[in-house]
């Protein structure tokens, strides 16, 4: 274990597949809107209580909470590109199937890469063009049927902002330098995420807690997975392996929902699933056998 964390492109690669997969169980919490609870609710609860566990983490390993006033500044506009990429991407679940929104929501990776090469000067070399192009059509395999009814254009829209304010997330976590543990960025990260999901619930319809105990179920799981887990994770994998590489990895997050759907919900598993399956996993060896750039 020592090893695999010392060697940074290693450790860096096994978190961002562990971030993607833990992401991926994020549309699990459209099961709370069954329960009565909308999307400003249900994002409330998951930061809020994401945020209580991770400051007993820091109080347990005594971490400081000091930080500068320019570290302040990267870490509420870090927070606050991840609510805004949360609520948009919770708002369009209500307008159209996770399965498709998630299809949609992948083209961060591209965003990503395009944006690094725009404005960074990143140049995207071929083995990181083949593992955009090979995850993109392994995700439309994944989630793509014939016939499939139209789509929401409000739908289609917010998943895109959801996209692109994540791909920007990434960016900043990886271009920021932030000399700080994940722990310490989350905990700043979190309760931005938390305080703008209070204000736009009380600016609604109000605040809709969990009723049952299948509701604090889903939001336990969402705060501890597709939040703390994932955003741990996230940030190693930005800071070791780079932004372009930490989103072609999160081809793993509709894989994932594909499997949880196959082996928790009984959905059939056919030769398109297993060739999507099998092309997101070609992209996520190149991207982790990819020499790394000088």
């Amino acid at each position: 274990m020592v090893d695999i964390i010392k060697n940074k492109k290693l450790f860096g690669t096994l978190c961002g597949i562990g971030a993607a997969v833990c992401y991926g169980t994020n549309p699990l919490g459209a099961q709370l809107y069954k329960e009565g609870m909308d999307p400003s609710s249900v994002l409330f609860f998951r930061f809020g209580l994401a945020w209580v566990i991770i400051a007993v983490v820091m109080l347990f390993r005594k971490e400081s909470l000091r930080v500068t006033a320019k570290e302040l500044k990267v870490l509420i506009s870090l927070g606050l590109l991840f609510f805004a990429s949360s609520i948009t991407l919770y708002v369009s679940f209500r307008l159209m199937d996770v399965g498709v929104a998630s299809t949609i929501l992948f083209v961060y990776p591209v965003m990503t890469a395009a944006i690094m090469a725009i404005f960074y000067k990143e140049r995207i070399t071929f083995a990181t063009a083949i593992s955009i192009v090979l995850s993109f059509v392994g995700v439309l395999l994944l989630y793509w049927t014939p016939g499939g009814g139209r789509l929401s254009t409000w739908g289609i829209i917010l998943v895109l902002i959801s996209a692109l304010t994540y791909a920007v997330y990434i960016i900043v976590v990886n271009r920021s330098k932030l000399q700080m543990s994940s722990f310490k960025i989350n905990f700043y990260v979190l309760i931005v995420c938390a305080l703008g999901d209070l204000v736009v619930a009380l600016l609604g319809d109000g605040l809709r807690f969990p009723a049952t105990a299948t509701s604090w179920f889903y939001v336990s799981w969402l705060a501890i997975v597709p939040a703390i887990l994932a955003l741990v994770m996230m940030v190693y994998a930005a800071k070791y392996i780079g932004s372009t590489p930490t989103a072609i990895l999160g081809a793993l997050e509709p894989t994932t929902a594909v499997l949880i759907g196959i082996f928790l919900f009984g959905e059939l598993f056919s030769l398109r699933l297993a060739l999507g399956i099998a092309l997101i996993f070609s992209s996520v060896i190149i991207i982790a056998l990819k020499p790394t750039n000088k």
